[in-house]
């Protein structure tokens, strides 16, 4: 009985630090395509703001996307699990100015960071905590998901 018992605990420890190892890494992971179809070209030159807030198409590839390349990090439907931010919380601060053109100036910063941030990736001390999606997804695909962000946003108020 007492070799029973230390066999399944030592096969518990064992598969719990396999878990463990598992779940601190993403391993290699490759990011799936998105069509853009039907969504108006942005052009050659990087947009300092999302031309597709409010666009339904937009929303609705934007969603896909997500849940297909940025769900893993930063959580089903957006609602982060604790590995990586809560994309949603991203442009919050700018909802409740007042100020319309301060309003309008922060929703601009916020969209430059995102748009900066997906680009180029997130790198601190050499260790990649996001991987640059520049030459992966098209500027129509970044803020595609953007708009369905600040869709989330919207539905978690």
């Amino acid at each position: 009985m007492k070799s029973t018992i230390r066999t399944f605990a030592a096969a518990l420890i064992a598969s719990s630090a396999l878990l463990s190892l598992n779940a601190s890494a993403h391993g290699n992971v490759v990011p799936q395509s998105v069509d853009t179809t039907g969504l108006p070209p942005v052009g050659d030159k990087w947009a300092d703001q999302n031309p597709y807030r409010g666009n339904k198409l937009a929303l609705k590839i934007g969603a896909s996307a997500y849940n297909q390349n940025c769900a893993r990090c930063h959580g089903l439907e957006a609602v982060t699990g604790g590995i990586a931010p809560d994309l949603r919380m991203l442009d919050r601060d700018c909802v409740d100015v007042k100020n319309d053109n301060k309003k309008k100036a922060c929703f601009k910063e916020i969209d430059n960071y995102f748009l900066t941030s997906i680009r180029n990736g997130k790198v601190r001390n050499g260790a990649v905590y996001m991987p640059p999606f520049e030459g992966v997804f098209n500027q129509e695909a970044m803020w595609a998901i953007k708009t369905y962000l600040e869709a989330r946003r919207d539905a978690s108020n």
